[in-house]
């Protein structure tokens, strides 16, 4: 159910738990009626302006604490309504004494994300730029928080805009060339017909590539790192962790399950995950640990098969190398400080090799400086305007499939009457992307996803 917006609503928008400051909010038409009696203000509420206030007891009416209350009025404020923001120091008890007294007073809580939603059915922010307010609360890293912030600046509509203008000016054409037929305006031949077409689908393609780069900078990755027994997986992994998280003897077999630490490099969080040596199983413990190294190459996001540089290859070796050609991979060469090199790789053509020395630290910057470039793709990044959700990704491939319908409809002679069914199915996934023709069902899940407060 969408918010009804005649109501106003109340939540505590600051973490759970004590803290130096705490901070309420209240969103609605009766926003300013409701928070005056909680408070003794210090002056009028004014647009914009924050004002000292005693926060009061309900009952004896005497000071339980200061606070700052700050009031924007609708609709220059976040939500587009009247929005009071009372801060007062991080007290769980104060807090809630001013959401109870609120709701006291006829506010009603607020679900989660409502503030957010409200912002959007007011016409502040589209869909993608709510997304990106949940993304920038959601980033463990500084690089994430840099994408979210220009999301949330509109980048991903900006982009989005001029493609869809297109396509309603082409609906145009059409539409007029079906309406005034006896009039002898002029209907749209079939090359001119595609080539729009192709005009359209063209940065729609690019833009829905870009989902892959925005899917790792907001999900991050899962780097598995594979390899036979005793060619120094574990100690690679304690380089890129920068910490003694994984066990090193020279002892073959020595890690037998799989060991995961969460790291950050240039910004994007990826999953390494130190797997068992690829080779027979001398017992059962090994035999399980292997299976899951198996399981974990599977699904890895990209891998990093390590290779001995003072040994030759093994044929399960050669086999999995051949293996990447549909994978995303890196290959380290360790041990390169005995100076023993292995003969010429045939690896296949998008697979990088880098030279390392976990016991010397040689090649470990290179070898991050490799999965950076993977991380962050060729070409320069696009950090400003990328997909970065299954649902804006989902609304994107859903144009381009309505579009290709219709580029089928013009090859097989279809009447232009239908191939316009083709082209408002197209306006209405991309529309669907910035929120104007999204069903409430969408953004319920959409929101609901968001914490209580914002």
């Amino acid at each position: 159910m969408q918010a009804d917006t005649n109501e106003t609503i109340v939540a505590i928008s600051t973490p759970p738990g004590r803290g130096g400051i705490g901070i309420v909010r209240l969103s609605g038409p009766r926003a300013v009626e409701i928070a005056t009696p909680l408070l003794k203000l210090r002056g009028d509420l004014e647009h914009a302006r924050a004002r000292f206030a005693a926060i009061l007891d309900p009952v004896t009416q005497t000071k339980l604490d200061e606070a700052l209350v700050t009031f924007f009025a609708g609709p220059h404020s976040y939500t587009g309504e009247d929005l009071v923001e009372i801060a007062a120091h991080g007290s769980p008890v104060i807090l809630d004494l001013l959401v109870r007294n609120s709701l006291a007073q006829g506010a009603r809580l607020a679900r989660p994300g409502e503030f957010t939603e409200r912002a959007f059915l007011s016409g502040r922010i589209d869909l993608t730029q709510a997304e990106a307010v949940r993304d920038l609360i959601e980033s463990q890293t500084l690089y994430q928080a840099r994408v979210a912030a220009q999301q949330l600046d509109g980048a991903l509509s900006r982009r989005v805009r001029p493609i869809k203008q297109k396509l309603v000016e082409f609906i145009a054409v059409l539409e007029a060339g079906i309406d005034f037929a006896e009039d002898d305006v002029d209907v749209a031949q079939d090359p001119d017909i595609l080539r729009r077409i192709e005009a359209i689908a063209a940065p729609l393609h690019e833009l829905g590539r870009s989902f892959e780069q925005g899917r790792i900078i907001h999900s991050g990755l899962a780097l598995a790192i594979v390899g036979r027994p005793n060619v120094g997986k574990s100690s690679l992994f304690n380089r890129l962790v920068e910490r003694e998280r994984a066990i090193v003897t020279a002892t073959p077999g020595t890690t037998r399950d799989l060991v995961t630490e969460r790291v950050s490099i240039g910004g994007i969080p990826i999953e390494l995950i130190d797997t068992a040596g690829l080779r027979e199983a001398s017992d059962e413990a090994e035999k399980i640990g292997i299976e899951k190294s198996r399981e974990a190459l599977a699904q890895a996001d990209l891998v990093l098969v390590v290779l001995d540089a003072s040994v030759p290859l093994s044929q399960e070796e050669m086999d999995l190398l051949t293996s990447l050609e549909d994978r995303r991979a890196l290959v380290a060469i360790n041990k390169c400080d005995l100076q023993i090199g292995l003969p010429e790789l045939r690896l296949p053509p998008r697979v990088q090799a880098v030279r390392t020395s976990a016991l010397t630290g040689e090649g470990i910057a290179a070898l991050r400086e490799a999965l950076l470039a993977w991380l962050h793709g060729p070409g320069p990044a696009q950090e400003d305007a990328m997909l970065t959700s299954a649902r804006q990704h989902q609304a994107v491939t859903g144009a381009l499939d309505s579009l290709a319908s219709a580029r089928k409809a013009v090859a097989e002679k279809i009447p232009h009457e239908m191939l316009l069914l083709d082209l408002y199915s197209a306006l209405r996934h991309l529309d669907s992307l910035t929120g104007e023709t999204t069903p409430d069902d969408i953004l319920n899940l959409i929101f609901s996803t968001f914490c209580i407060g914002k």
